[in-house]
């Protein structure tokens, strides 16, 4: 099965685009890179987490790590996308080990404060501070010599947002691959008419433009795949080719109320709406994660 893949820079100002694909997860991490100036962000990175067990590893970030100090490349952002349903993110523990700042979108505070309701968590701030920025929708930045733009993309989640860097585009939990179609939007504050409107303002990005899904489900038993183009999400995927947003309204309500929830999700969001952080340790030394009961009404059961 292929787990890495390197899409090269296409000239001056374009960056080159290292996915690892991680199986358990069906989740791709990113490193994106300034071949000029060799810095680099690393965009949804995975902490590895065995939900029978209870056990957390660092694997898949530190192959990150190795990939980084192989190709002399300097960290400038630790980046989310969104708050992740089904894995653990290990912005905290690439932090530690590279000083680079983190960031996610804004709308992360409105998440918090709905998840915050959901654990019970009176004490738990909801003002974004677990991260070191916050993007806006139309927020610059740079990665070297690349420059980044930040699109707000909801309808996934409140709080999801697209970077686009250069002639890349991270469109996370939006579109899959054109083979697969798009992501659900019946999470806890999503919304299928958002998700059809963050989709279209992707899709007006220019045809050539690079686009970097988060998940891949690897229909028909394929190798996973993780990379695409405007040009061919509008000619080939079945949740656009032809559909309007009413269209798409009712596909994604028929769709999602047939999908049972990611496995991961109560373990998850209760990290990651802390930046990536675990539970504190409690007197004994151990970390307890906090699972609330029948707190997803009308969830199909898998």
């Amino acid at each position: 099965m292929k787990t890495f893949a390197l899409s090269q820079s296409t000239g001056a100002g374009t960056p080159d685009v290292a996915g690892f694909f991680d199986s358990r997860t069906f989740s791709v991490q990113y490193i994106v890179s300034d071949p000029a100036t060799r810095q680099c962000a690393i965009i949804d990175p995975v902490l590895d987490f065995d939900e029978k067990s209870g056990a957390t590893a660092t694997f898949s970030a530190n192959a990150l790590l190795a990939y980084i100090e192989e190709q002399q490349l300097t960290v400038a952002w630790i980046l989310d996308t969104h708050p992740h349903a089904d894995h653990f993110s290990a912005a905290q523990y690439l932090k530690h080990k590279t000083g680079a700042p983190t960031a996610i979108g804004q709308h992360i505070t409105s998440v918090q404060a709905m998840w915050k309701d959901i654990y019970h968590w009176p004490e738990m701030p909801t003002d974004g501070r677990q991260w070191d920025t916050l993007f806006a929708e139309g927020d610059t930045f740079h990665i070297g010599e690349l420059s980044a733009k930040v699109l707000h993309s909801p309808g996934h989640t409140l709080a999801s947002i697209t970077y686009v860097i250069g002639n890349a585009a991270f469109v996370h939990d939006t579109l899959f691959q054109p083979d697969f179609g798009t992501a659900r939007a019946d999470f806890p504050g999503g919304d299928a008419g958002s998700l059809w409107d963050s989709i279209q303002q992707i899709l007006a990005l220019p045809s050539k433009t690079r686009l970097f899904t988060g998940h891949d489900y690897m229909p028909g038993e394929r190798d996973p795949e993780w990379e695409s183009s405007v040009a061919e999400q509008r000619a080939h995927n079945p949740h656009v080719v032809g559909k309007s947003a009413d269209d798409y309204i009712a596909l994604r309500h028929k769709r999602d109320s047939e999908l049972p929830m990611p496995k991961l999700i109560l373990h998850a969001l209760q990290v990651n709406t802390l930046g990536g952080r675990l539970p504190e340790p409690e007197a004994n030394g151990k970390r307890y994660l906090k699972i609330p009961l029948d707190a997803l009404d009308g969830a199909k059961w898998g």
